[in-house]
């Protein structure tokens, strides 16, 4: 079965954790890591011959413009990660709709890639947010890869569907809804095969959570950050909880997409809504 291949493309200290650390205005200056490590993926996409959807970061577009071009050229599906990585929740309609379109304009003359696909930054969206999934429609998006159905103190929707699905806008229209991925354990949701959740549990684990979701025709939505894959990622003194969030595991991460690379079929995450509007499942 097909699964989906999606890297959300920015820096280490764009993520939720850092912001009231580091404001944006200090980014500039910071030491960055995410060049070395999209080439990095970049060669290893080519190696194991499969393409992915890259949730590009507007910021990152506008200060690395050849590294989107990048990735678009090597065949890639270049997607929106907003512009600045705050979280939706964190502001209004006007200021999401603005920060959306810097993106866009970012993206698109960076790569010529028009973005289909919107991931707000740290899962920070939800079913009854209906006046950005409204801003994503006007804006010309096609999908939206937002949504963590799981309880969590950052983010999530807990009793929003697992599998993908249709986002009637009031206005007319719609946008399709992939999820991030969980499994059913003794009746409890648990994220599998993405990012941090990827680099703490062992792989055995990520393989019989992805079978287990393949098996009943579902599939996998793997996402990760180049970050991820860098043992000298830079480090900061974070409480206990953060501190796993951000490093935990690093070292294995490579490893663990290697092997998820070599055991399962993964399509960009354009190509699997093909496949579902051909099965007309959404």
């Amino acid at each position: 079965m097909k699964n989906i291949l999606t890297v959300d493309l920015e820096d280490w200290y764009s993520v939720e954790i850092f912001q009231s650390v580091f404001p944006r205005e200090q980014w500039p200056d910071l030491e960055s890591v995410v060049e070395r490590n999209t080439e990095h993926i970049l060669e290893l996409f080519h190696k194991k011959s499969v393409k992915a959807t890259f949730f590009v970061l507007g910021w990152i577009a506008e200060k690395y413009p050849h590294l989107v071009a990048a990735v678009s050229d090597a065949g890639h599906e270049i997607a929106c990660h907003s512009f600045y990585h705050r979280m939706v929740s964190s502001i209004d309609e006007e200021e999401f709709k603005k920060d959306t379109e810097m993106a866009l304009n970012a993206i698109v003359k960076a790569c010529g890639q028009i973005p289909k696909g919107y991931r707000s930054p740290s899962w920070g969206m939800r079913r009854e947010m209906h006046w950005a999934f409204k801003v994503l429609h006007e804006l010309g998006f096609e999908y939206d890869s937002s949504i963590f159905p799981i309880k969590h103190d950052i983010y999530g929707d807990p009793k929003s569907p697992r599998r993908p699905y249709e986002i009637k806008i009031k206005s007319g229209g719609s946008l399709i809804e992939i999820p991030a991925s969980t499994v059913e354990f003794l009746g409890v949701k648990i994220p599998v095969a993405g990012g941090g959740w990827l680099r703490q549990f062992p792989y055995w684990f990520t393989k019989w959570g992805i079978k287990k979701l393949n098996k009943n025709n579902t599939a996998a939505m793997t996402y990760f950050h180049p970050w991820e894959l860098d043992i000298n990622i830079p480090r900061v003194r974070l409480d206990l909880k953060n501190s796993v969030r951000q490093y935990g595991n690093i070292k294995s991460m490579q490893y663990k997409i290697e092997r998820l690379l070599d055991d399962f079929d993964f399509v960009p995450m354009i190509d699997y809504i093909r496949l579902l509007r051909e099965e007309q499942k959404v």
